[in-house]
């Protein structure tokens, strides 16, 4: 029998949780270590942060000047760490793995979601690291970023004539219980005469900028520029969620479009549709089931819509994103071991890569 991959998941946030709880199930892979960053969290079992029911035998382990014992014990890192307020730190973390010889996947640098117009030195850097530890690295994000990137490619696919595509994300946050998240990084709650860290100029092309690129640049066409256009309204009324009241007043919504344009043309359009509760901006659009989906929307000949949603046994729609956009991440592995150092970006890398065939049996259990 083939062997397994042995993946160390580094971070127990929202997508180190996720990841851990997808490597213990994903054919063809094995859970060989957890790092984290707190030394509270030490020397726990993973299943403390993956919600698994019974201990994985994984203890979780802090990042620290030792760690190369640590990555010996795996082929993969999952870096699941914050990247977006510390990117020069993930960089390195990322760089160490690589000169370690470890395959890296990773949702936490947005620029490198598209390799071709990352800032340079990075790609320098971490293609040297790539290159001297023999090892490979995928940055795709969490929207899920196969929405943002092979999908939307895949959906063009099927049309004759294109004259734009739309990425949306359309998501209620009531049951989305993350307050840094949602109150700092989205402005939820926040006064209206202020502008949340998400919604700040520049921010979101840095974010979901390489994306559109790529879309474009997989299509055929240069996105020679981006803008960006937001819309905020305020609740009309104070409304109840998993982290409390938000009061009347604050804002409620927000509709973000990062729009990327050649030869004077719109041509690849991703948007947020955001609530803190559905009451919030009714005339938007709504999701077509419960609190949230995905979308690319082709308009062309003919007009298509691809709609998809997640969902995952006791968690969240939400949960259900994250879920998809680590096992996109973690799929990818078998692909990656067996290709020249370096890195690859999500339309490289296919969207299903082949498992051998006990792993692929495996899935059906």
């Amino acid at each position: 029998m083939t062997r397994a991959i042995g993946v160390a998941v580094w971070g127990t946030g929202n997508m180190g949780s996720t990841s851990i709880r997808s490597v213990t199930a994903f054919p063809g892979l094995r859970l060989t270590a957890v790092i984290t960053s707190s030394q509270d969290k030490a020397g726990k079992d993973a299943a403390a942060f993956g919600g698994l029911d019974a201990p994985t035998g994984v203890s979780l382990t802090a990042a620290g000047p030792d760690l190369e014992a640590t990555l010996a014990t795996s082929d993969a890192v999952a870096y699941m760490a914050s990247g977006d307020i510390r990117p020069e730190e993930a960089i390195a973390d990322i760089e160490r793995c690589l000169r370690a010889g470890k395959h890296v996947v990773t949702p936490s640098l947005y620029s490198l979601y598209d390799p071709a117009s990352a800032p340079a030195e990075w790609v320098d850097r971490l293609t040297a690291a790539a290159e001297e530890g023999g090892a490979t690295l995928l940055v795709s994000g969490v929207d899920p970023g196969w929405g943002n990137d092979a999908l939307a490619v895949t959906a063009a696919s099927l049309c004759t004539r294109i004259n734009t595509i739309t990425c949306q994300e359309i998501f209620d946050y009531s049951t989305y219980n993350q307050p840094f998240a949602v109150k700092v990084s989205c402005g939820f709650g926040g006064s209206m005469d202020e502008t949340p860290m998400m919604l700040l100029p520049t921010i979101p092309t840095m974010v979901w900028g390489g994306n559109v690129r790529l879309i474009g640049r997989g299509l055929g066409i240069e996105i020679d520029d981006i803008t960006e256009e937001v819309e905020r309204l305020p609740l009309e009324e104070t409304v109840d969620t998993v982290m409390g009241p938000f009061e009347k007043g604050t804002q409620g919504a927000f509709f973000l479009k990062v729009i990327g344009w050649s030869g004077g043309k719109r041509r690849v359009v991703i948007e947020h549709i955001t609530r803190i509760h559905p009451s919030c901006a009714p005339d938007w659009p709504q999701p077509d089931q419960g609190v949230g989906d995905h979308r690319v929307i082709v308009d062309g000949d003919p007009k298509l819509t691809i709609t998809t949603r997640a969902d995952v046994p006791g968690g969240t729609r939400a949960d259900g994103g994250n879920t998809t956009a680590a096992n996109r991440l973690l799929g990818a592995l078998n692909w990656l071991v067996e290709q020249k150092p370096g890195i690859y970006d999500g339309l490289q890398v296919p969207l299903r890569s082949a498992l051998p065939a006990e792993a692929e049996t495996a899935r059906w259990s």
